[in-house]
Formats: C-alpha cells, structure tokens, sequence
C-alpha cells in the first residue's frame, strides 16, 4: 500500500509535462546591409596635354613646279637617260628623303616623254659594283655625276633640302653628265597639306648664273 503515492505522484508529473505547450521559437531578423562607400578622385582643372601634331610634307605638291620648269629646257632630246640622285639631307633634322625621291621619280614619268630614268634595280647594281651604300646620297655632285657615267646617262639630277627642317628650302639642279655643267636650277619650299607655302623656281634661262664645273 505504501507503493500507491509514488504511482500517483508519477502520473500527476506525467500530466504536467503533456500538457505543457512549446515555447515558440524566437524570431531571427536578418542583418541590414552594409553599404561601403565609393570614393571618387578629385575633379582637377589642369588641361589634357595632347599629343604633338604629326606634320605631313605633301612632296608631290612641294616638288611639282619645279619638275615641270625642269621638263621644259631646251636642247634636251626626248628619252634622255636621267639619272635621279637620292633627295639629300642638308638641314638640322630628319627627313623622309626617300619619299621625296620617290616623288622626283613619279613626277618626271608622268611629265612626258623628256627623261628616262634609270630603275631602281640597274642603280641598285651600280652602287654594288662601285662600292657604295644604299644610304649613300652622294652628297657631293662629283660623286653622282661619276655614278650617272658609269650607267651612262647623259643627264643627272641632284636635289637637297637646306636649312631648318621644319620650314626647308628644296633645291634641285639638272646636270649635264659630260661636262658637270649645271644647265638648270630650281628651288622652292617644302609644302605641307595643313599650311601650303608658295614655291619659287629657277627657270631655264637663269641657269646660267648657276653653272659650275664638277
């Protein structure tokens, strides 16, 4: 009999625990975000700086008046055999010189029929068989009245820019092999397609003041 309240004492305990309702669980908010803020550089006032203008030289324009004073000198036979030196560089800068003979060569073929200029590859030889570089100009008149001999052209034609190399002067003298006679010279400035120079020239009946042996 002693047994009967520990029963009931286990079954009120029982009761208590089956009846009790279950807490809810506490509610977790999530965290608000972080905002990092965006540091922009100083607006400064200083100017861009820009690169220097690249200055073109039109060479064709530059060369033009005087390869047509030139075509027209008299005692010339047509198809004469025209020796057209290395445009050479006499001023305080660089100059892309073989675009300048380049032009020298296309404007006298396109000017008729007076000249024939001797082609790249015979010149090429000739240099190779005298000794002389591809760089070489032959900047005195001896030296290339001497290559004009030995690829036996009656006529050679020296060219050189003087001067300061942003606003050269272009002179251009056709000799006679034979002699070293200059029989004509011209001279003009360089052109460039933003700002376009006027160009002078020598005509034929002027040469004469220039004629000087070799």
């Amino acid at each position: 009999m002693k047994k009967t309240p520990l029963i009931v004492l286990t079954a009120l305990v029982l009761a208590s625990c089956t009846a009790r309702t279950p807490e809810p669980s506490p509610t977790v908010e999530p965290a608000p975000p972080i905002t990092v803020p965006i540091q922009l550089p100083p607006v400064t006032s200083e100017p861009v700086t820009l690169p220097p203008k690249i200055k073109t030289i039109d060479w064709s324009a530059s060369l033009s008046p005087m390869v047509k004073q030139m075509l027209q000198v008299d005692g010339v036979n047509d198809g004469s055999v025209l020796l057209v030196n290395t445009f050479k560089n006499a001023t305080n800068g660089n100059l892309q010189t073989d675009k300048a003979t380049a032009a020298l060569i296309r404007l006298i073929a396109e000017g008729g029929g007076a000249f024939q200029v001797v082609g790249a590859d015979k010149l090429h030889a000739a240099r190779q068989m005298l000794g002389l570089s591809a760089d070489d100009s032959l900047g005195s008149r001896s030296k290339a009245v001497g290559l004009a001999r030995h690829l036996n052209a009656q006529y050679v034609l020296y060219s050189v820019a003087n001067g300061d190399v942003k606003a050269p002067t272009l002179d251009l003298q056709l000799m006679l092999v034979q002699t070293g006679e200059i029989i004509w010279s011209g001279n003009g400035v360089m052109l460039d397609s933003v700002n376009p120079l006027p160009v002078s020239g020598l005509s034929a009946d002027n040469a004469g003041d220039f004629r000087e042996p070799v």
